[in-house]
């Protein structure tokens, strides 16, 4: 596991947050890292993981030298620190309960138009028994319409270490492993018709369950 990172470069309380992260994410879940080298130095691109807890976000977030946006559910947003955060930090809100919540997606599609990098969860929602779950056509309608690079991510442990229903178990081992971009040309197909963003979707979904847990060193 070789991570370069560059907080300097990054937002004042984001690039903080992020080394925290790193911090945390060594000591606390002593998890390997594979596939760094898939991520891109720079342009725009979308990290697509699955999601079984509350950590994932950061975890994930901390192996990516550069700063990248992540999503969360409106409902978070309940004042006071919490809401302080996530605004700092730059998390865009989304309301899950509104269908396809045009705000958020602009506001995705304005960032990759900057160059930014993003991170979204297929699934939708954390996963209730750490299994992978159907995904939404939300991130295919997304993906299809900023056309960018989407980069494969998969989260080994995390629904041990603090999913649902379960206390948090720091020293349980969390990994993640980053697969080859994913093209374009891979996952959109237009000639779906309306099922084009769940064609999309459900392609992203197989990159992510053909990855597998990288191999936890023993020291």
């Amino acid at each position: 596991m070789n991570r370069t990172y560059n907080q300097a470069e990054m937002e004042p309380v984001y690039g903080f947050f992020h080394y925290l992260s790193a911090v945390i994410f060594d000591i606390g879940f002593r998890g390997e890292v594979a596939g760094l080298e898939n991520l891109p130095r720079e342009g725009a691109f979308l990290i697509a993981a699955n999601h079984a807890s509350y950590v994932d976000p950061p975890l994930v977030g901390c192996q990516v030298s550069r700063q990248i946006i992540p999503f969360a559910r409106k409902t978070l947003w309940t004042g006071g620190l919490v809401s302080w955060w996530l605004d700092a930090v730059g998390t865009i809100p989304v309301d899950r309960d509104s269908g396809q919540d045009v705000s958020a997606i602009k506001r995705v599609l304005r960032a990759l138009k900057e160059g930014k990098g993003l991170i979204l969860f297929p699934e939708g929602t954390r996963s209730s028994d750490g299994e992978l779950k159907a995904p939404k056509a939300g991130v295919g309608l997304i993906c299809c319409r900023a056309q960018v690079p989407v980069i494969p991510a998969r989260i080994f442990g995390a629904f041990e270490a603090y999913g649902r229903g379960r206390g948090l178990h720091l020293g349980t081992p969390v990994s993640v492993v980053f697969g080859p971009p994913i093209l374009p040309a891979v996952y959109d197909d237009p000639a779906a018709g309306k099922e084009r963003y769940q064609v999309a979707s459900s392609r992203i979904m197989a990159h992510i369950a053909a990855l597998r847990e990288p191999v936890v060193l023993v020291i």
